[in-house]
């Protein structure tokens, strides 16, 4: 395994001694029962930090249906694609690690962090072969031009924090939603739905290799799955009320999910 994690202190290389995370200054950080090691610094609790355990529960529903499995299975290939052989891979906001557990297949070396200590418990418990952190993607406790992969899937992006954690020649998949993903469910909370802004970033450090695109379709059966579905989106928070209430009477659903993974390699 090559260790990525750094001391968010010093930000010497930390290694794993017992339950514990040292770095040579001896900073010392505990590893949970679970697996996982809080790297976040900050004097406030990360209990309602990111996700709260009712997105990650209904995130784990969701996505343990499959209904995302195109998405995971493009992510994996794209990484047996373009990386070298057992890659540094770093699931900058892994969630509840439904991706990572993939990614963990392809290497031994699989890092995830989340700012979310319920999806990171969760992940952890997940996947045994990964190694998680709660950590923000804007303060990673990785070291420089360590990672050859970074995943960034529906999260926060801060290329300044990618490209610095980067190996030169490695590569970025940044995922985010199509114009029309889950038109039918916004078509239901929102009287009038809008499109998803379609649009490519240049990145300082970085060169975008191309826009692959991920589409499939699939009919949800039953009401808990569609409200699995709509509390593990950002709608949950902004939908009007009257739109909540349309889609919990809503006992069938067909809905299409359309992702973009835009590539970028790290310039040498």
């Amino acid at each position: 395994m090559k260790n990525i994690f750094g001391c968010p202190v010093c930000k010497e290389a930390l290694f794993a001694e017992g339950k514990t995370y040292k770095c040579k200054s001896g900073h010392c950080f505990d590893i949970s029962k679970e697996g996982y090691v809080n790297l976040l610094l900050s004097s406030k609790s990360t209990d309602f930090s990111g996700d709260d355990k009712e997105m990650v529960r209904a995130r784990t529903s969701f996505l343990d249906g499959g209904y995302y499995e195109p998405l995971r299975q493009s992510l994996s290939s794209l990484i047996q694609k373009y990386a070298p052989e057992n890659p540094a891979i770093l699931d900058a906001g892994c969630g509840e690690g439904y991706y990572t557990s993939a990614y963990s297949a392809l290497s031994d070396s699989t890092f995830g962090i989340d700012i979310s200590k319920s999806a990171v418990k969760h992940a952890a418990k997940r996947c045994k072969d990964a190694h998680f952190a709660i950590a923000s993607v804007y303060h990673l406790p990785v070291l420089d031009s360590s990672a050859d992969v970074i995943v960034n899937c529906f999260s926060p992006n801060a290329p300044e924090e990618f490209s610095r954690v980067m190996k030169p020649g490695g590569h970025l998949f940044y995922v985010v939603p199509a114009p029309r993903h889950l038109w039918e469910l916004k078509s239901i909370l929102y009287d009038v739905p809008y499109e998803n802004e379609e649009k490519t970033e240049e990145y300082g450090g970085f060169e975008l290799l191309g826009v692959e695109s991920v589409k499939s379709e699939f009919t949800l059966t039953s009401g808990d799955d569609i409200m699995s579905l709509f509390h593990m989106t950002p709608y949950t928070w902004n939908t009007p009320k009257d739109g909540a209430e349309r889609l919990k009477g809503t006992q069938t659903l067909s809905v299409t999910a359309d992702f973009r993974i835009h590539i970028y390699r790290k310039k040498a």
